[in-house]
């Protein structure tokens, strides 16, 4: 079964997709981050202060839940925004940006989730941060390490 949109066999997931817009991505994709980060202070804001009242009610309990619930509100953000319909965060709805699968279809809310996931691993050690930022600075299709893991790709909306 070939490919109709671009007139070839798929392609895999490690290679680049020929007449995908990424140009400006990379800086694109810093600035979602931090329009991102804002969302999800504000959202983590409001699971903490939710966890923190019912956890008078039951003498503290839901107080051990708090950095379970931080976590999985950043990876719910992701699964609910990418996985969603525009395809994108709220950052990177205000970039100008989307994800799409390396054939150019729609990514499922568990393939974002994972995506964010190995985002923030890799964010959170400065070394593995380089590894993919230089990883999208060496590809021509501008795709840092996380999205080969998952076989995403950020392209202009």
């Amino acid at each position: 079964m070939s490919d109709t949109r671009y007139g070839r066999p798929p392609v895999t997931a490690l290679e680049p997709r020929p007449n995908q817009n990424v140009s400006g991505v990379l800086g694109s994709r810093l600035f979602a981050w931090f329009v991102d980060i804002v969302a999800l202070f504000f959202l983590g804001s409001l699971v903490v202060v939710l966890l923190a009242v019912l956890g008078i009610v039951t003498f503290g309990a839901t107080w051990l839940l708090i950095p379970i619930a931080t976590a999985a509100t950043a990876l719910g953000y992701a699964a609910l925004t990418i996985g969603g319909p525009r395809q994108a965060t709220w950052g990177m709805r205000v970039a100008g940006l989307k994800v799409e699968t390396a054939e150019g279809g729609r990514p499922d809310g568990l393939a974002a989730a994972v995506h964010a996931l190995l985002f923030y691993v890799a964010a959170g050690t400065f070394v593995l941060w380089l590894c993919t930022v230089a990883c999208g600075f060496a590809r021509s299709d501008r795709r840092m390490i996380h999205d080969l893991l998952t076989g995403l790709v950020v392209v202009r909306a």
